[in-house]
This record gives structure tokens, sequence and C-alpha cells, in this order.
């Protein structure tokens, strides 16, 4: 007789045992959606899918590392866990990567579970679809070609109704003229001879004086054309050349929400920002050598900002395949947009760490549709808007005397508050209204000597 019950548990546990085995290799299988973020957050420092950054490229390395070194994900555990710890044990592989890419050491990622581990890795294997999206900058561009080709379209029929007008206009007065021609042929101007125009010379002695006030007054306007041409030498507000290669400040610092001081480091503690050396733009294009953010300035493309990245490269003698120096450098031939005459003296250390407060706050308060957050902005203009550099002010002795002699000290300074104490004292009973406020021009702002030398 058959035991069924026998039959029973042995089916029972076939079933467990293939739900366990199925429910092993489905926990197995990583999310690459969370992946790619995690991946995004912890590696595109060093690591791409499919070129070699710092590291190695990462797509299919799981199952590259299978096939080539019959290592699995346990090894991997390890190697992102801790790889420092997994070549002192003595790792033969492991010690083989350090020494392949310039014992460049790994970061160590103890935080990571194996299940990040795992949708990393998946995510290296099946990486998701990128997902298209729209820019706002590129809908505003479309919406502005379908806006602008009916304007378009008015300009030209302006252009061609002038263009006819000026035609009509040219084609009335050669008959005019071939009127006046058939006129001085007949015998109608023998009679004109008698009463013709006086001379320019009576007309002179009659009307001298009127003569010689329009001269005064042509030469009056003439004067002050000269004049006001000299007083702007020098003088290039707007002044924004093109640039050797081409740097956005909107990507770098309103996108990307870079600090002014990591590229000018001495703007505040020095005399002089200067331009920063091609090694400052090493600091990050030695890992980013492709341009993958969101906003596209119109007119440019991804493949453009790339091109740009390669003339880094070259300038630095930086192999991008082999990450390494070739020792081939080109210098870069900045064109420079700020520039003091020689005879005056700018401190960028004064105006950025004295008078950071006050000048941010009389900036706000002569502006309160345009207010600003960084110091820089008030005589740069909002760089972090600008995709081309541009001279924002016109930086001449009357604009900087102006700010001078409205621009309040900060009294809240604990220096400021005891250093000028008396001569605040001494201005509020001079200037009750005013409440005794100290504006940069009471403590020598505006005496010769403090700019000019």
């Amino acid at each position: 007789m058959i035991s069924w019950r026998k039959h029973y548990k042995k089916g029972l546990i076939a079933i467990g045992l293939l739900l366990s085995t199925s429910a092993s290799i489905y926990g197995q299988a990583g999310d690459p959606k969370n992946g790619e973020k995690l991946f995004k957050a912890n590696c595109t420092a060093c690591h791409a899918l499919d070129k070699q950054v710092v590291g190695p490229a990462l797509k299919g390395v799981v199952a590259r590392l299978e096939t080539e070194q019959g290592l699995g994900k346990d090894w991997l555990y390890k190697w992102i866990k801790d790889n420092k710890a997994l070549r002192a044990s003595g790792d033969k592989y492991a010690n083989e990567v350090y020494e392949k890419y310039n014992k460049t050491e790994m970061q160590q990622f103890p935080n990571l579970s194996e299940k990040d581990i795992d949708d990393i890795l998946e995510y290296t294997t099946n990486p998701p679809a990128p997902e298209p999206e729209k820019t706002p900058e590129t809908a505003a561009t479309a919406g502005g070609d379908a806006a602008q080709a009916p304007v378009n379209n008015t300009t030209s029929s302006i252009v061609i109704i002038s263009l006819l007008a000026i035609a009509g206009l040219l084609v009335w007065i050669l008959i005019k003229l071939r009127q006046l021609v058939k006129l001085g042929q007949s015998e109608d101007l023998a009679g004109l001879d008698e009463t013709r125009v006086k001379s320019f010379r009576e007309i002179y002695e009659k009307y001298h004086y009127i003569g010689k006030g329009a001269l005064a007054i042509l030469a009056i306007l003439a004067a002050y054309g000269v004049w006001n041409w000299i007083m702007w030498i020098g003088v290039y507000k707007g002044y924004k050349p093109e640039q050797p290669i081409y740097f956005s400040h909107k990507i770098h610092v309103g996108e990307n929400k870079i600090d002014c001081q990591l590229c000018h480091s001495s703007a505040k503690y020095g005399k002089v920002s200067e331009i920063p050396s091609m090694n400052v733009c090493m600091n990050c294009h030695r890992t980013i050598s492709e341009y993958n953010g969101k906003y596209i300035e119109p007119g440019k493309d991804k493949a453009f900002y790339d091109g740009e990245i390669r003339k880094i490269y070259e300038a630095t003698g930086w192999d991008p395949e082999k990450q390494q120096y070739t020792g081939k450098t080109t210098p870069v031939e900045w064109t420079r947009i700020h520039n003091m005459p020689d005879f005056v003296y700018f401190n960028h250390a004064q105006h950025v760490v004295a008078g950071e407060q006050a000048i941010i706050n009389s900036f706000n308060k002569k502006n309160p549709d345009n207010k600003i957050d960084v110091v820089c902005k008030a005589c740069h203009g909002k760089i972090d808007t600008m995709n081309v550099v541009q001279m924002a002010n016109d930086f001449t002795m009357g604009w900087c005397i102006e700010c001078h002699r409205t621009t309040e000290i900060d009294m809240n300074n604990g220096y400021n508050k005891e250093y000028f104490k008396n001569l605040h004292e001494k201005l509020k009973k001079q200037y009750p209204k005013d409440g005794g406020k100290i504006t940069v021009d009471a403590i020598g702002g505006l005496e010769c000597g403090k700019c000019h030398y």
C-alpha cells in the first residue's frame, strides 16, 4: 500500500527548497534604479560605466571579474567595504589592482550594506535607460523661436517697405532734377540774373552776429564732446571678451554652487584676485571629463562643453586614457577683464574682509529689488548668472567715491564699535537726525593718499 503521508512530506520538503532557493535568488538581484542613485552619490568621483577615470570602467564588472579572475560578489563586498584590509590580508588580485592604478587608494565604504552593493552592481550590469528631460532653458528656447518667427516676418516687411519708400523718393528727386536741367536750358533763366541772391559776403555782413553765435555754440558742443570722450577712456562697462577656453560661471557657480574662493583663493586675503592656474581646474576635471549637467546654454550642446574640457587637458598635458600627465603643456592666454591702472591702489582683502557686511548692507539698501548675498556681486555683478563674464560697473573714480560716501561702517563689528567710539558719539551730537552714522568717507575714504600713491 502506498504511503501518501510519506510522499506528502517529501513534496512539502521539495516545495520548501524550491521556494527558499527562489527567495535566495530574488534576494541577490539588486535594484538598478537605487543602484544608480548610490553610484552617483559614492562612485562617480573616480569611476564611470564606459571609460576609465581614476579607477577602471565598471560596466559589466561582475561578469568580467568572474570570467577573468574567478571571483564572485563576496570578493567585491570585501573590496568595496574595506579594500585596505583586503590588500593587507595578502589578496593577490587586490594588490594587483592597487599597483595597476598608480597606487591610488580607493575610498572605503563600510556604511554600504550588501543590499546597497547589490544595487550598485546591478546598475553596472543593467543600467536603466536615461529618462529624457526637457530643461526649462530648452523649453524657453523653443518658445522663443516660435515667438520670434512672426517678429522676424514683421521686421522683414518693415525693411522692404522702407526700401521701397527710399526708392520712390530717389525717383522723385531724379524727376525734379531733370525738370531743373530743362529749366536751365530755357530762356526763363535769363530774367533771374537781375534778381539773383546776394553774395555770401553781403549775407555775412548783415547776419555776422548770428553766425558768430552759431559758431560759438558749435565750438562749445565740440569741446564738450571731446571732454566727454576723454573722460570715458578706459571705461569698459559691458566688456566681455572671448576667452581661449569657454568658462561658464552660471554652470560652475549658479548650477553647481561652487564658492568663489575655491578658484579665486587670494580674493579674500590678498591684494589681487588672481586668475586661477590650470591646476585648480584639474582638481575637479581630472575626474570630470565630460559635461553631464542639466543646464545647456542656448546655442550650445553637450559636445561643445566636452570639447572645452579637452582644451584643459591639452593645456595641462593630461592623458585621460592613461590617467597621467604627459609633460607637454601649453600656456593659456586668458584675456583680462578687470584691470586697475597702475596709479590706483585697491586691496581686495580690505573690502572683502573688513568691509564685507557693510558693502552688502549698503548695496541691498540701495537696490531692494536686486539684493546680493555675496560681497563679490556688489562690484562684479551677479556672476552666478553669467555664461560669459563681463565688466558689470564703470569702475571710475566717481563710482568709487559714491560708494564711499553712502556705505555705512558696520558698527556691530566689535573692532569698529570700540575703535570709532569717540567719533560715533561726536557725529551723534553733530548730526542727530542721522543718528551719527559713520560712512567710509568719514574715516578717510576720500583721502587722495588712500587710493593714489
